[in-house]
């Protein structure tokens, strides 16, 4: 599976933006995916993941009931709606994808290239 991120900009904080992330690959319909991030001189984090039909959901406490993560499999395609954003949300966004039927937060074998995030005041 390759994955291409993009989406990525400035924004307000309170602001939005929302982070695309193109798959490709036979077996991108049986993988979870992902999307982490990863603040200057930090490891980088778990922000949110889908399940393989999209049905299912998981988030970081830092950015539940903000973002907001989906899936088209047709289009083979992860998206990741950032809402009320906040200072804190300033980092490079990485999309990743894993053959995996559950929510996993770590252990990603696909990964993306960042995507810049930066929210002002």
């Amino acid at each position: 599976v390759q994955l291409q991120a993009s989406g990525g900009g400035l924004a307000q904080a309170g602001g939005s933006l929302r982070l695309s992330c193109a798959a490709s690959g036979r077996t991108f319909g049986n993988c979870a995916g992902g999307w982490f991030r990863q603040h200057p001189g930090k490891e980088r984090e778990f922000v949110a993941a889908v399940n393989w039909r999209g049905d299912s959901t998981l988030y970081a406490d830092s950015v539940k009931g903000r973002f907001t993560i989906s899936r088209d499999n047709a289009k083979k395609m992860v998206y990741l709606q950032m809402n009320s954003l906040k200072l804190e949300d300033t980092a490079v966004y990485y999309c990743a994808a894993e053959p995996d039927y559950g929510l996993p937060r770590k252990g990603y074998d696909y990964w993306g290239q960042g995507t810049q995030v930066t929210v002002s005041s």
